[in-house]
């Protein structure tokens, strides 16, 4: 019953906390920003709205937004959100997750492909290059984790007291993989320094330029998709960096969203503080990702034998 409140509770705050970094990248840019619940009026404008959709495009077109959005939402049912067990779990979960939003990238690639744009067809291009370092990293992570655990759960790896463990077998070396990960989710979220979600200059551009054709409804589940999404890497970040637990579930909840709103907050901060990168150094970036976690697993396995 805990684990199905706190999952609606996060499906409800992703787009909250991704107005935070807005908000937070106003601030150091001496603006008053966008309101905090900007996502929100968003999303139910684009409700609000019909889609267009051009005669040149097939119905793989239509269908990538949904799939994108169904693949997020999954992923979050094998999240133990604050520690608490995931709504699904099974072991070897975790492949499947990373398959899942492999998924979902797959047909967002696939629908920008379809309206046969050679700007959209650029942006996939690169949305296909660049996350192979973010799945290189994973597995990575994934190989240390299973070492340690035995186990290929989500849940084994987060859930109520296993990152203490975590901690406690490998020490500090757990910093490279909370370091790692963190690269990811700038990678795979599309943030500065890789990418600029505010950004509509097409020849920059990763992820926006992607989704150019797509409006309404659709890009309102895009958009919603990429908010889940970021949630889903900021929360495993949060679970590593406070593996603490308290006996009441709603105090779990409420400490691990505070320690969610500080992720989000060094990322707003990244933002702020760093130009993107060029094309040819956004690959080195995502290649540091892979070293960190590569790192960390070589050293893990020198403190264990």
């Amino acid at each position: 019953m805990h684990s199905t409140i706190l999952l609606l509770v996060a499906l409800l705050l992703a787009p909250l906390f991704s107005g935070l970094i807005l908000k937070i990248k106003a601030f150091f840019g001496g603006r008053k920003g966008s309101p905090l619940l900007i996502n929100y009026f968003t999303l139910i404008k684009l409700l609000q709205k019909g889609s267009v959709y051009s005669t040149s495009t097939t119905w793989l077109f239509k269908l990538g937004p949904m799939v994108s959005l169904v693949c997020a939402v999954v992923a979050l049912l094998f999240l133990p959100v604050a520690g608490h067990a995931a709504v699904l779990s099974f072991n070897g979960d975790v492949i499947f997750v990373l398959y899942l939003l492999g998924l979902g990238r797959f047909f967002t690639i696939a629908a920008a492909m379809d309206t046969a744009s050679p700007f959209e067809g650029m942006g996939a291009a690169r949305e296909a290059y660049f996350p192979i370092f973010c799945e290189a990293s994973l597995f990575m992570i994934l190989i240390l984790f299973f070492m340690l655990t035995g186990e290929l759960s989500l849940a084994a790896h987060f859930g109520a007291g296993q990152p203490i463990v975590l901690w406690q077998s490998v020490g500090a070396t757990l910093l490279f993989v909370v370091a790692s990960l963190f690269l990811v989710l700038l990678t795979e979220n599309s943030r500065v320094p890789v990418d600029d979600p505010a950004t509509h200059l097409e020849l920059t551009m990763i992820h926006e330029v992607m989704i150019l054709d797509h409006s309404g409804p659709d890009l309102a589940f895009i958009e919603l998709s990429a908010s889940l999404k970021l949630f889903f890497f900021s929360a495993l970040i949060t679970l590593l960096v406070y593996p603490f637990r308290f006996d009441d579930p709603w105090v779990d909840g409420l400490v691990f969203f505070a320690v969610l709103t500080l992720v989000y907050g060094v990322v707003g901060i990244t933002e702020s503080i760093m130009a993107r990168y060029r094309m040819d150094k956004v690959a080195m970036f995502g290649l540091a990702a892979f070293a960190l976690a590569f790192f960390a697993t070589v050293v893990s396995l020198q403190v264990m034998t």
